[in-house]
């Protein structure tokens, strides 16, 4: 354990980032729970994922710009094609829509795979692109996630995009792709999932273990130098379950 490891400077945009994350994650969360399209966030993650790889294998890799456009565009076109498959599959078992995310998601993450495969800096590229990067946001990094987050909430609860299919998809990927390039894969499933798991359709209970689960994995890794997407995917999910199995001990 080393206390010298807490920079705070360091962290607290991190955390900043994390309650950005959260923000727009657990309503969406929710909404994913109550649909029963539960990998939905993987597949669209992944598939924003690989329009970066795209960007990049264009020579986009010194632009941010093109980066975020592949990012975008692909995400787009692929709740667009999940949204029409789901309105072709109404009327069968949830069950087959489930399984199209799945295999959306597999072969997006093999063709990622496939054009990173003679890239020297490959490997590095999908470390990131799973785990993120959230220890090293600045302060500077938030302002775009911070635009994305107030469009996001103010279309969700505002103008009740999320009472429609089609806006559902549009938001959704639009939300994922701003989150998974600053913390990941990983971290974007855990933080849509995880709380809103626990808290049911209680937003103000999901917002805190989310918090809380940051908090714990932010300091963990900084005391213990572990990589900071793991630790904060530990965190939630022990918060997570710690608040289960209380409010099972209460009802007892």
């Amino acid at each position: 354990m080393n206390l010298d490891a807490l920079e705070f400077g360091i962290l607290l945009p991190a955390f900043v980032a994390g309650l950005l994350v959260l923000a727009s994650h657990v309503p969406l969360g929710q909404t994913v729970l109550k649909r029963g399209i539960i990998f939905l966030d993987l597949a669209i993650a992944q598939i924003a994922g690989l329009g970066v790889v795209i960007a990049h294998g264009l020579g986009g890799e010194g632009s941010p710009w093109l980066s975020q456009a592949g990012a975008v565009s692909a995400a787009l076109l692929g709740a667009l094609f999940l949204h029409r498959m789901e309105k072709l599959a109404r009327g069968d078992e949830n069950s087959r829509q489930e399984a199209i995310i799945g295999v959306t998601f597999v072969c997006a993450a093999c063709l990622a795979l496939i054009l990173m495969s003679h890239d020297p800096h490959g490997a590095e590229h999908l470390r990131e692109l799973l785990v993120g990067q959230i220890l090293w946001t600045t302060w500077s990094d938030l302002v775009p996630l911070a635009v994305v987050t107030a469009l996001v909430l103010a279309a969700w609860f505002g103008l009740g995009w999320r009472d429609s299919p089609l806006g559902f998809y549009m938001l959704f990927a639009v939300t994922i792709t701003a989150s998974v390039q600053v913390v990941g894969i990983y971290l974007v499933f855990a933080s849509l999932i995880v709380p809103a798991l626990v808290s049911g359709e209680r937003l103000g209970r999901g917002l805190v273990i989310g918090a809380t689960g940051y908090a714990v994995g932010l300091i963990a890794s900084g005391l213990f130098d572990l990589p900071s997407g793991a630790a904060i995917v530990l965190a939630l999910t022990a918060v997570a379950g710690l608040v289960a199995l209380f409010n099972r001990v209460r009802r007892v």
